[in-house]
């Protein structure tokens, strides 16, 4: 997996996580890579920032402990989110939308959304952001 910085047409900056540099191209030419801020399927690829870790690596080693690999951290974000939010499903707009009027409780949530309701609650103001989360076997 490679994790590239990308950017929409209107400047904002995001990851995507690609097998390669060709997977990251094809999928851009059917425009499956969707801006998580403003939705703009107008992406391109910019120089990546640099990653600092705060020790050596091999100091994990002496502890008995591995590095987290990509895969890992995604399967604890997973997890995260699994336990922090609650699933709405398709009904995340209603929800969010009751949520910013004070009509229900502030939770976090997750759900899925057309890319009319996400118009919709970029219009009302409602701040949110879509986040590929892949599904893991157990």
């Amino acid at each position: 997996m490679i994790i590239y910085d990308l950017r929409c047409r209107k400047d904002h900056t995001f990851e995507g996580w690609f097998k390669d540099r060709a997977a990251f191209e094809a999928q851009k030419k059917k425009r499956l890579i969707v801006c998580p801020v403003c939705g703009s399927l107008d992406i391109e690829m910019v120089p990546s920032t640099i990653a600092v870790m705060g020790r050596d690596s091999r100091d994990s080693d002496k502890e008995g402990t591995a590095p987290v690999t990509p895969a890992r951290a995604l399967e604890l974000f997973n997890e995260f989110v699994t336990k922090n939010f609650e699933d709405v499903g398709n009904r995340f707009a209603e929800v969010a939308l009751n949520i910013h009027r004070g009509k229900e409780n502030e939770r976090n949530i997750k759900g899925v959304t057309t890319r009319e309701e996400d118009e919709l609650l970029r219009d009302e103001g409602v701040k949110f952001f879509k986040i590929p989360i892949p599904k893991f076997d157990s």
